[in-house]
C-alpha cells in the first residue's frame, strides 16, 4: 500500500526568515530652539527703595539701591555656589592622624608566633589595638576652591537685593556714643524696630571703637564693613541695617553700572602690604633672637 509522502517544507521558506515590511519611520518633533539670552537679559537690576531712619527712630527720607541680580532661573545656583565656596575655603585642612608606621612604639613582636594559643600578632601598634595607628585617617589637605570674581560679586549682590525687604538705612550715629555702653546700643536697636534677640547685620563704612565695643557683646549682631562683607552673614541675618556710606558703596560696587575692580585691587594691595609688614616684623624678631 502506497503511503502519502510528507509535504516537503523548505527551511529557508519559513516565515521567520521572510523579510518583514519595514515600518514607516516615525518623525520626531523637537521643540523650537530658544534664542540665546543676551547679557542684558542674564543680569538685571533690582531697584529698591529703603527708608532712612534717624537716631531717634523717625523716618527722615528714603534711599534707592540699584543692585545687580541674577535671573530667577539661576539666582539660587549662583548664591549656592558662592556660599559653598566661602564655607569650604574656611577649612584650615590641618587635621592629621598617625598611621601604624608613624605612631610611636610597636617595634618588638609582643609574643611568639606559635605555641601560645592566641592569634598571631607582629606589633602592638596595629590599628586593631588601642593606641595603634589609624586606617585611612585624615591628612593635611588644601580645601580651597576658586571662584570667579564677577560670579562671587553677583552672588553677594543677588543676596543683598533679596534681603532689601527687611532693610533700613540709618543716619550716622558714631558720635552719639561717647563711651562704650551695650545698654544704649540695645535701646538704639529697639528704636529702629529691631529685636535684639533676632539676628541682624549692620553694614557701615567705618566703625568707631565705642560702637564696636558697645555691640560686641550681642551674639545676634554682626557689625561689618566693606572689607568684612561676606555672603554667609547676609543670608544668616534676618534684618539688614545700612549706613548712608554703605548705600553709596553698594551702588558703586554692586550696581548695574558700577565697576568695583579698582576697589578690589586696592583691597588686595592693602592686604599684601599688611602681610609684607607682618613678615618683616617676624624677620626682625628672628634676627634679634
Amino acid at each position: 500500500m502506497a503511503t502519502a509522502s510528507p509535504s516537503s517544507i523548505s527551511f529557508f521558506s519559513s516565515s521567520i526568515f521572510l523579510s518583514k515590511p519595514s515600518p514607516s519611520p516615525k518623525t520626531i518633533q523637537f521643540p523650537p530652539r530658544r534664542p540665546p539670552l543676551t547679557a542684558a537679559a542674564k543680569i538685571h537690576a533690582e531697584l529698591a527703595t529703603v527708608p532712612i531712619l534717624s537716631f531717634d527712630g523717625d523716618q527722615v527720607g528714603s534711599a534707592t539701591l540699584n543692585l545687580k541680580s541674577a535671573p530667577p532661573e539661576t539666582a539660587r545656583a549662583v548664591v549656592h555656589r558662592g556660599i559653598t565656596t566661602d564655607l569650604t575655603n574656611r577649612r584650615r585642612g590641618t587635621a592629621s592622624t598617625l598611621t601604624r608606621a608613624e605612631v610611636r612604639g610597636g617595634g618588638a613582636k609582643p609574643y611568639p608566633q606559635k605555641k601560645t594559643g592566641r592569634a598571631r600578632r607582629g606589633s602592638q601598634r596595629t590599628p586593631l589595638r588601642p593606641g595603634g595607628g589609624v586606617i585611612f585617617g585624615p591628612k593635611p589637605k588644601d580645601w580651597s576652591i576658586k571662584i570667579n570674581r564677577k560670579e562671587k560679586r553677583l552672588a553677594i549682590s543677588t543676596a543683598i537685593a533679596s534681603a532689601l525687604g527687611n532693610a533700613i538705612v540709618v543716619e550716622d550715629f558714631e558720635e552719639k556714643f561717647e563711651k562704650p555702653k551695650t545698654k544704649e546700643f540695645i535701646a538704639l536697636m529697639k528704636r529702629l524696630g529691631l529685636d535684639p534677640k533676632r539676628k541682624s547685620m549692620f553694614l557701615m563704612t567705618e566703625v568707631s571703637d565705642n560702637v564696636r565695643l558697645s555691640s560686641r557683646n550681642l551674639g545676634t549682631l554682626k557689625m561689618l564693613t566693606p572689607r568684612t562683607l561676606n555672603l554667609f552673614d547676609i543670608l544668616d541675618a534676618e534684618s539688614l541695617v545700612l549706613s548712608k556710606g554703605a548705600v553709596d558703596f553698594l551702588n558703586e560696587r554692586y550696581g548695574l553700572d558700577g565697576d568695583g575692580d579698582e576697589d578690589e585691587d586696592e583691597f588686595e594691595e592693602e592686604d599684601d602690604a599688611e602681610q609684607g609688614a607682618d613678615a618683616e616684623v617676624e624677620g626682625d624678631t628672628d634676627s634679634s633672637e
